[in-house]
């Protein structure tokens, strides 16, 4: 007999069991936990312990030596359990235990390449990780489909992430154009049994390119060739649960396990991306067209007759907020406070629609008060509009528009972001209001106007990243107008010099300042959370933390989070800023009193 430390897939806990057989690291067998079955992932062979261990019931399969290497990765790097790393993975089981990849016939997309896309190319190739820093239009898909078509004739697969579903059709009905059933679409809305056949076709090697969200990495594909990671800059490629890994990151770290090329595309590429790996400019757009951009201090007269004038010219109009509902906060006008939800430690939004204020972060609802229940004031002030009031100014505006909302309040499926984008592209609406779901990647051909209103507020967020996500969602939204005719911008701000430059221009701002002040990509981030019902447990967890580390230069900062308590837990912070952070945390990591996010990309 003998006896094996084994994780229990998706949890963070690990037990000793024996078999009769012999198992070897990175088996993944059937186990039984508190008389129900699962799976396990078998981490080492150990010394017959004292007490009765539960038997292995059988061996599923066993994850080749790369996925291990990546799992052990996952959960070193991001302070993982290896249950929770290995859980992340996707496998088929056949009976030979071996892919057998299906050698058709050659691909020939027929797609011609400008000189500058030929060019781009070249460079793509010749880096294992590299950049395509191109324009909104600028011609980057037709780049990737040849990056793809070059792979697949070698005998390779190809992965293509994508940040977000809403955005997945458009690109998957492009590359279908080329690609037909080689290709599938992999998110965590399609069934279990679509999931099922995705994986049989991938064994088979009837399906040789995946494009996805972020779950897409985790698939069974053994031979890839190229990964394209599309919208690079995006934050949707962050996981917020355990593993709070990077799949952007993580995909640079596949391509170096598997050999396979790295492409990261956006035309707002990263900062800290920009200094770490080559990059080709492509500036332009495919078609030559030009853009006019004008600021404006307020929503006014001039915005007005603009959008007047491209309805009147039979074109549409998009329009960003960075806020949804009505508005964000219902203040007291006497002593000044906010409508709390009492679950969290932020102030509740306005739905008009439901009659209701509602949490952001709970979906906690009350109805709309008559009365402060501070001060007994029967007088409020709504602060900062948001789409849904917005979209009720813009109606009384233009009467005769069909104008629709585009934010997560409306789209809940991936089929509602289908029907409202093809009515869009049909012209059925006139003019779309949204918040950052707006910018990601859409193509929007007959859009001639592109308005962004309440910039700042992104630009003055407390966060060191702040600048770079206001003028790189800026540039998003203006580069969806425009892209086979001229098009205009509108930017709605206070400081329209920070937001009228170059790219380029910006970066070396950026990364001046970054340097100065020892952020990413110099040092690297570490947050850690301490949560419990017990405030003042939450705080004793992470001054025992603190106590662990000692007087240490890189605790940048601690005490309670911004919001304190999100459904009744209260959370504290510590956020370290250095180079060999993982060595500092390591001796005084206790997972079940802390959370910890590497790399952070919200520090709420």
């Amino acid at each position: 007999m003998k006896y094996y430390n084994i994780a229990v897939i998706n949890t963070p806990n690990v037990f000793t069991y024996q078999s009769d057989k012999s198992l070897k690291c990175g088996d993944v067998v059937e186990i039984e936990v508190r008389n129900r079955k699962t799976s396990g992932y078998v981490i080492k062979e150990v010394q017959k312990p004292e007490f009765e261990c539960k038997d292995v019931l059988s061996k599923l399969y066993s994850f080749s030596s790369k996925k291990q290497k990546i799992i052990d990765f996952i959960s070193k790097y991001y302070f993982a359990p290896l249950g929770e790393a290995a859980g992340l993975f996707y496998e088929w089981r056949m009976e030979n235990g071996e892919w057998r990849i299906i050698n058709n016939s050659e691909i020939r997309t027929n797609i011609e390449l400008t000189n500058k896309q030929k060019e781009a190319l070249e460079f793509l190739k010749q880096n294992d990780v590299s950049i395509l820093f191109g324009d909104t239009g600028s011609g980057k898909t037709e780049i990737y489909i040849k990056l793809i078509e070059e792979a697949l004739n070698k005998g390779k697969q190809a992965l293509f992430l994508l940040p977000e579903i809403a955005i997945t059709s458009q690109m998957e009905k492009r590359l279908k154009k080329y690609f037909g059933s080689s290709l599938a679409v992999w998110h965590s809305k399609i069934t279990g049994k679509k999931k099922k056949e995705i994986l049989s076709k991938i064994a088979t090697g009837e399906i040789k390119i995946v494009a996805g969200a972020r779950s897409a990495l985790f698939l069974p594909l053994e031979k890839l060739g190229v990964i394209i990671v599309d919208e690079e800059h995006d934050d949707s490629f962050k996981s917020e649960q355990i593993p709070k890994y990077n799949a952007k990151d993580l995909a640079v770290y596949f391509g170096k396990t598997y050999n396979a090329k790295v492409v990261l595309g956006s035309a707002t590429p990263l900062i800290s991306d920009l200094y770490k790996f080559p990059y080709f400019r492509l500036k332009g757009t495919f078609y030559n067209t030009k853009k006019t951009r004008y600021f404006r201090d307020s929503f006014d007269e001039f915005t007005v007759s603009k959008i007047k004038n491209t309805l009147q010219n039979n074109k549409q109009v998009i329009i960003f907020l960075p806020t949804r509902a009505n508005f964000k906060y219902m203040i007291c006008a006497k002593c000044g406070k906010a409508v709390k939800c009492k679950n969290c430690d932020v102030a509740m939004s306005v739905h008009k629609d439901k009659r209701a204020l509602v949490c952001h972060y709970c979906n906690f609802a009350m109805h709309i008060p008559a009365t402060c229940e501070y001060c007994g004031s029967d007088e409020f002030i709504n602060e900062r509009i948001g789409t849904s009031e917005f979209l009720e100014v813009l109606k009384g505006i233009f009467p005769d528009a069909v104008i629709e909302k585009f934010d997560r309040d409306v789209i809940t499926s991936k089929s509602r972001v289908d029907k409202l984008l093809k009515r869009f592209s049909n012209k059925e609406i006139d003019i779309l209001i949204g918040t950052q779901m707006l910018s990601k990647g859409h193509d929007y051909p007959d859009v001639a106007l592109s308005v962004v209103l309440d910039i700042d507020f992104v630009l003055n967020s407390a966060d060191y990243r702040a600048g770079e996500r206001a003028f790189a969602l800026a540039r998003q939204v203006e580069g969806r107008a425009g892209r086979k005719e001229d098009g205009e911008v509108i930017i709605q701000t206070l400081n329209p010099e920070f937001f009228n430059r170059s790219y380029e221009e910006f970066y070396e701002e950026e990364i001046e300042n970054r340097k100065n002040l020892g952020y990413p990509p110099f040092n690297r981030l570490v947050k850690i959370e301490f949560q419990d019902k017990d405030k003042n447990k939450a705080k004793e967890k992470m001054n025992k933390f603190l106590k662990c580390l000692g007087d240490r230069p890189e605790v940048v900062g601690s005490g309670e989070a911004p919001i304190f308590k999100i459904k009744n837990i209260y959370r504290c912070q510590v956020l370290l800023k250095g180079e060999n952070l993982h060595k500092l945390i390591y001796p005084c990591v206790n997972l079940s009193d802390m959370k910890i996010d590497v790399d952070p990309v919200s520090f709420v």
